[in-house]
């Protein structure tokens, strides 16, 4: 399975981004798509994810803010992200999981200046 991820980019605090990842699977192929970020110096973290049932999730830091969506005719999972913080500065990588496995995108970028 291979992740394609774009959208990333600067904007200042209080904008807005929408991340796309993009699958070469079927959408429906694949158990759950998260959103990890990682930010220099720090672990990657979580920071949502989306069944294939639609079910989502999100970590506390975002809740309210972002929304995870797929488009499934496009094999496509969005993440939108309004009222960006300088903290929500990382890379974003998007992550699929295809029965026990695990598949990774190259991640793009995120700044977010005050």
């Amino acid at each position: 399975v291979q992740l394609q991820a774009s959208g990333g980019g600067r904007v200042q605090a209080g904008g807005s981004l929408r991340l796309s990842c993009t699958t070469s699977r079927s959408i429906f192929e694949i158990r759950v798509m998260r959103w990890y970020r990682q930010a220099p110096g720090n672990q990657r973290e979580l920071v949502a994810g989306i069944t294939a049932g639609g079910s989502t999730n999100y970590a506390d830091s975002v809740k309210g803010r972002f929304t995870i969506s797929r488009d499934d005719a496009n094999n496509t999972v969005y993440l939108r992200m309004n009222s960006l913080e300088p903290g929500d500065t990382a890379v974003y990588y998007c992550n699929a999981v295809v029965g026990a496995r695990q598949y990774w995108g190259q991640g793009t970028e995120v700044t977010v200046s005050s």
